[in-house]
Formats: structure tokens, C-alpha cells, sequence
């Protein structure tokens, strides 16, 4: 059953080679905040990003020592893929873009109008994962009026 818990009840987790400088280039490139950091020497067992008042990502070091390390797989591992995806819902797309771009982020999906409402473009970081940032808000009321259900 769902928590009624404040903060993100769904968060995405990562794993990269270089935790410590990823961790310092989503800062930069993304505006994500370090709200906990875990380290073992240049091992980061665990980490939390915020993003906003209610956006969080978690992370650590890639290895294939534990449980759940032996069922990720790093995007140069499978071709440059990423079998998942992150999207962050931003008030500004455009000032994100800018930012992402002068700490260079990779863009894979130029900023555009979406059709289906807001402002987004798609972005790569240094270890191959990629996000999306857009306006589009899918909790927000009369963006989501589609009929579909």
C-alpha cells in the first residue's frame, strides 16, 4: 500500500563508476541538492539528491559485490543504452537547458515544445544515463485532460 509520507514515494536509483564526481556534475549541471552522502573512502555506498521540495534520486559506486549490484548493468555495458529513463519536472526547461549544456550534459533530444503539453529536451551525462527535464507536470490540474484513463 502506498505511503501518504511527504517527499517523492517513488525514487529512481543509480549507479555509476565515479560516484564522487557524478555526484558533484549533477549538482552543477542539473541543480540537484546532496542531501546524504555515505562514503567508505572513494566508495559511495550511498547517496540522496533532492530536487526541489519533493524530488530525490539515490546513487552509489558501481560494483558488482551485493545483491542489488548484480542485477544493474552501466549504459556502456549494454551498447550505450539506458533501459530506464529520469524525468524531472522543471518550472524553467529553457534555463535547465542552458545550464545542462555550459556543464556538458549531452543533448540527445533538442529542447522543444511537447505535444502533449510543456517544454522538454533529453540529456545524457557523463556515464550514459538519460534524463528528461521538462514543464510538463503530469500531477498538475488540466494538464493531464486527455480522456484516457
Amino acid at each position: 500500500m502506498p505511503t501518504s509520507r511527504r517527499g517523492s514515494t517513488v525514487v529512481p536509483t543509480l549507479s555509476y563508476r565515479d560516484a564522487p564526481a557524478m555526484i558533484d556534475w549533477l549538482v552543477r549541471a542539473f541543480g540537484f541538492q546532496k542531501q546524504a552522502v555515505y562514503m567508505d573512502g572513494d566508495v559511495v555506498l550511498h547517496a540522496q539528491l533532492t530536487f526541489g521540495d519533493t524530488g530525490m534520486i539515490m546513487l552509489g559506486s558501481a560494483n558488482k559485490d551485493g545483491d542489488w549490484a548484480k542485477l544493474m548493468a552501466q549504459p556502456d555495458e549494454i551498447g550505450g543504452r539506458s533501459t530506464h529513463g529520469v524525468c524531472v519536472v522543471v518550472d524553467d526547461a529553457d534555463a535547465l537547458y542552458a545550464r545542462a549544456k555550459d556543464a556538458g550534459a549531452g543533448i540527445v533530444i533538442d529542447i522543444a515544445d511537447q505535444h502533449y503539453g510543456g517544454r522538454g529536451f533529453a540529456a545524457r551525462d557523463p556515464e550514459g544515463y538519460v534524463w528528461w527535464f521538462g514543464s510538463y507536470d503530469p500531477w498538475s490540474e488540466g494538464e493531464n485532460e486527455t480522456g484516457n484513463t
